[in-house]
């Protein structure tokens, strides 16, 4: 279970990944070394699986989001997982229950690009397609208590 000094680690944390010991030690009210320990556990137990840097795709050309729904042709569901797996412009992919078997999250430069993409899956599983106009809630960590 989680402690509240672990619970406010996490969300320090969560709200910037490149926080230092020491900064971190004085928000909790512990020593530096202390508060690396605590750090060092949450990874071991598998609660911290990695520190990341957040890129805004905008910025680095990707105009263009979308959900893309697949639905593998019968027989086709391990080549359309692979083929999904293969193509960098799918940043997210979900297998799930249901009608579709998995959902993708598609960053593309323009229009033409997304269709090239789908042009790649197209024999293999059938898609559906949504453009995504703005991202209300993003990534965020799940509530502690």
């Amino acid at each position: 279970m989680l402690d509240d000094v672990d619970k406010r680690i996490l969300e320090l944390l969560s709200n910037d990944g490149r926080m230092s010991v020491k900064d971190l030690a004085q928000h909790v009210g512990l020593s530096a070394p202390s508060t690396s320990e605590r750090i060092k556990r949450l990874e071991e137990r598998g609660v911290i699986r990695g520190f990341t840097v957040e890129i805004d795709p905008a910025s680095i050309g990707f105009m263009l989001q979308a959900i893309i729904r697949v639905r593998p042709l019968p027989g086709k569901l391990h080549v359309v997982q692979q083929l999904i797996e293969a193509i960098p412009e799918i940043s997210e992919c979900d297998k799930v229950t249901g009608d579709d078997c998995f959902i993708a999250r598609l960053h593309v430069r323009s229009i033409e690009e997304l269709d090239t993409i789908l042009d790649r899956i197209a024999d293999k599983a059938e898609t559906n397609t949504s453009i995504v106009k703005l991202q209300p809630v993003k990534r965020r960590l799940l509530p502690l208590s």
